[in-house]
């Protein structure tokens, strides 16, 4: 039996984990916490899911929540004043083919290990440092290190050329609140711009103690959504922060969120990453290849709520790539070969968060556009689900702004299509 290690148990690494083990192999899975850790600790992300992403959770027998999750929709933009204003420029949202879920990892990822273990997996608990993994690579057939951004990810080289920023290009601040007035639009993952200055998110979330709502600020560092915190703040003080900022540039959040209060005590997050792009195999002290997985090579800005998704879907093209190798080795053209198969679809999603973060003027035609046309608007949202098609009409300004031509001229006269 061919003998895997998997370091990181979120979202990417557990459901590697869980999938090899269904097809026989010895798994191990190293994590510094234990499933009563993880559902104790504080909240990692807004880890929207959409729908091919909850579809191989299903597949797999990992959906333990479809039932009490808050289904969500549409994805909906709204842009504000570049002075604040007590409207929106532009109100609209798009409708999603399947419907998207939103659970909090403390409640996944808990119940996922639990899982693991029941079912035969090996946990260790232990946090692993660089230098263990060369000795690491000799015990096991395959060692993938499915860690997050930082830490571990940091023996895997920087991709100069698809890694054009070295710094954080949005301070992100989190809160999980109960009590929050329902979307008006119905539940939706809700964007609203702030030219110049960053994004508010909100969407309905499924946590601990039942559904809830994030509300979530990405600000551009120094810009008027961006105001310090202090690196203890609780999860009451990250609310209060947010609902200042909302009530200045997002007055329609703050109608919403003015009563809520933390969904707990430790349902908040703040800090901020560099987007980065990084060789998928490394070989710690010039030894065997250990092969990167998710986040600890390919990290997006969260702007495009894509972080959960991708994982999903690395954890997805490994565990068939690991399959599909047989009895064959493990080797370095393996590991970049199984990593070209994922980067075919992310590299799409790493292009869309380039834009997204920059706001070009050919995006905003767009937007224009979305609030008129709702096939447009529909189309944006269903992007999230399978953002492969953006290529032909979003990234590149020539394309969009044919498309937006192609849609004007089918306009009839004064008309708003729909």
């Amino acid at each position: 039996m061919r003998t895997i290690l998997i370091v990181g148990a979120g979202q990417s690494g557990l459901q590697l984990a869980l999938g090899l083990l269904a097809e026989d192999y010895d798994v191990t899975l190293v994590n510094p916490d234990g499933p009563e850790e993880i559902r104790a600790g504080r909240v990692t992300s807004t880890q929207c899911l959409f729908g091919p992403a909850l579809r191989r959770e299903r597949r797999h027998g990992l959906s333990f929540w479809e039932d009490r999750a808050p289904e969500i929709r549409g994805v909906g933009l709204r842009a504000a004043h570049r002075d604040g204003g007590a409207e929106p420029v532009l109100s609209w949202l798009g409708r999603l083919d399947e419907p998207a879920a939103s659970v909090d990892q403390r409640l996944k990822l808990s119940a996922w290990l639990e899982l693991f273990v029941r079912g035969g997996g090996r946990l260790v608990r232990h946090r692993v440092h660089p230098g263990e993994l060369a000795g690491l690579a000799r015990e096991y057939d395959l060692v993938v290190v499915a860690a997050g951004r930082r830490g571990l990810a940091e023996v895997f080289p920087r991709d100069t050329a698809r890694s054009p920023h070295d710094a954080p290009q949005r301070t992100l601040a989190l809160v999980y609140a109960s009590g929050a007035a329902p979307h008006p639009d119905g539940p939706a993952l809700s964007r609203t711009a702030v030219p110049g200055a960053g994004e508010v998110f909100s969407l309905p979330v499924l946590s601990l103690d039942g559904p809830c709502d994030a509300l979530m600020a990405e600000a551009v560092p120094g810009g008027p959504l961006d105001r310090p915190l202090p690196a203890d703040a609780g999860a009451g003080d990250v609310l209060e922060h947010l609902l200042r900022v909302v009530r200045r540039h997002a007055p329609w959040e703050y109608e919403r969120f003015a009563g809520a209060r933390p969904a707990d005590p430790l349902a908040s997050l703040t800090g901020g990453y560099a987007p980065v792009v990084r060789e998928p195999v490394a070989r710690p002290g010039g030894g065997a290849p250990v092969l990167g997985m998710a986040d600890a090579v390919v990290a997006n800005d969260p702007i495009t709520a894509q972080g959960a998704n991708m994982a999903s879907l690395a954890a997805d093209v490994y565990r068939r790539a690991i399959v599909d190798q047989g009895t064959r080795p493990f080797d370095e053209a393996f590991m970049r070969a199984a990593f070209a198969e994922y980067w075919r679809r992310a590299r799409q999603v790493t292009a869309w968060s380039r834009v997204m973060l920059s706001g070009p003027p050919h995006v905003w035609e767009l937007y224009r556009l979305a609030a008129r046309h709702q096939a447009t608007a529909d189309r944006f949202a269903d992007s999230f689900a399978d953002p492969s098609g953006l290529i032909q009409w979003f990234l590149h300004p020539e394309r969009a702004l044919e498309y937006v031509d192609g849609v004007v001229r089918s306009e009839p006269a004064g008309g708003r299509i729909r």
